[in-house]
């Protein structure tokens, strides 16, 4: 049964009157989580939108770019966006849940708010409204400023990215220190290892881009330090 056809199941519930935000206390374990992971980033998304006011063809474009959806499953996704749109739940009640549901596992969840930087950007702006929800959303996960920080760099264009802040770390850290946070994200952004924390196939994508930003950061430390 493919993701879909099981996120499709999942929206039966929800069609009998469950709310959204309840599901994803159902979706714990694998192969459930991968199918937590991909709702989890389209209401998300949902919300994010709602929070800057309008959906643009190019977020919709983005997402699309990182979950292949395929032909006649379109209608399970909007399904998905339109019910997180609309809920009278907050988006901080949605964050709760997932944090819940991914509760110790800092990598998944700071691989859910790479996906929403992502689409953020889609459109090549960055609204104030976006960073006020990703920061919450950040918080309410766990992660601290200097992940957040590391985050935004790989995704914002205002400024030239801190080779530092994109592996996590404080400027002064110590080029044996920049060397390990380097192969310790290496290691982590392995798409072996992404699919082990649950993800769908579709979210190794966002990986991607991450890694270009990794080895781009070392090579400037390294560089520098030569």
């Amino acid at each position: 049964m493919s993701l879909w056809s099981r996120i499709g199941e999942a929206l039966s519930a929800l069609r009998k009157g469950e709310p959204l935000s309840a599901v994803f206390e159902k979706l714990r374990t694998p192969p459930e989580r991968s199918i937590a992971f991909t709702i989890a980033v389209i209401a998300l998304s949902a919300k994010m939108a709602k929070a800057d006011g309008l959906v643009t063809r190019d977020e919709v474009t983005a997402f699309r770019e990182v979950f292949t959806i395929p032909a006649g499953e379109e209608k399970n996704a909007a399904r998905v966006f339109n019910l997180a749109r609309t809920d009278v739940a907050g988006f901080e009640e949605y964050a709760r849940r997932i944090k819940r549901m991914f509760d110790g596992d800092e990598g998944t969840l700071c691989d859910l708010m790479e996906g929403l930087f992502y689409i953020a950007m889609a459109d090549g702006q960055y609204h104030p409204k976006e960073e006020a929800f990703l920061e919450r959303v950040a918080e309410i996960f766990g992660l601290n400023e200097r992940q957040f920080r590391a985050l935004r760099s790989r995704f914002v264009p205002d400024a030239e990215p801190d080779p530092y802040a994109v592996l996590g770390l404080p400027p002064d850290a110590s080029l044996e220190e920049a060397r390990e946070a380097w192969r310790r994200l290496v290691r982590e952004t392995h798409p072996d290892r992404m699919m082990a924390r649950g993800l769908p196939e579709e979210a190794v994508k966002l990986a991607e881009k991450r890694l270009v930003a990794i080895n781009r950061a070392w090579e400037e430390i390294s560089g520098a330090a030569g």
